[in-house]
């Protein structure tokens, strides 16, 4: 396979440095990551050999230990390197959020209803994942993903709505780009929010594009 007719999920999966490449250039390989590197980096505008120059100059982290994992070594991997962070930070992003909009109301560039929609993100995510540990994890943990379809598919959609809330996260925040003059916690802010939204996109990839196939295969 070319370099350009690899999908973003595939160069996700075996070249670690790719989704800090990927996701700098806002090029979606979580809940797009089936369509190629050439029909992603055409839709934006950009070059493929630039992409795919960055990845293999890029410092390669180490690969998430997953390879060769079944389905359900998988969920406990996911609920580990991905539920358990999330869980502690959301909330002190919204907190973040509520000191900036409080402190710097009348700025121009205030994210203003940035609190009361990570609040409802907040939400929406702790539900999601009470969702897959309740339900979905331990069908699929039993030996049971035969039961599992509809579920997978029910998540499928809600990553799609993640995805969403994402964008109006950089909608609301001028695309999480820092003002000159933000303080202190309004750049934590932001830069907790840009990694949480890496984060976000790595787990989302690894369900959408590693583990739901297996399941939707059984």
């Amino acid at each position: 396979m070319s370099g350009t007719a690899v999908t973003l999920a595939e160069l996700v999966s075996t070249q670690p440095a790719a989704a800090r490449v990927l996701h700098r250039l806002r090029l979606d390989f979580c809940c797009g990551g089936q369509r190629t590197l050439a029909d992603a980096c055409a839709a934006r505008g950009i070059d493929t050999d630039r992409v795919l120059a960055e990845i293999a100059a890029a410092e390669q982290p180490a690969p998430e230990a997953v390879e060769g994992y079944s389905p359900a070594e998988l969920t406990r991997y996911i609920v580990r390197r991905y539920h358990e962070p999330l869980r502690a930070e959301l909330p002190r992003l919204c907190a973040l959020a509520n000191k900036v909009e409080r402190v710097h109301a009348e700025k121009p560039d205030c994210p203003r209803g940035l609190t009361a929609h990570l609040d409802d993100m907040h939400t929406a995510i702790l539900d999601h994942l009470a969702k897959e540990e309740q339900i979905l994890f331990p069908l699929i943990e039993s030996g049971r993903a035969h039961l599992a379809h509809m579920p997978v598919r029910v998540m499928l959609q809600e990553h799609d709505d993640h995805a969403a809330n994402l964008q109006r996260v950089r909608d609301l925040t001028g695309d999480l780009q820092i003002p000159d003059a933000a303080c202190t916690s309004w750049r934590a802010l932001y830069t907790g929010l840009l990694e949480l939204e890496l984060e976000l996109m790595k787990h989302i990839h690894l369900e959408n594009n590693v583990l739901f196939p297996a399941v939707l295969r059984s």
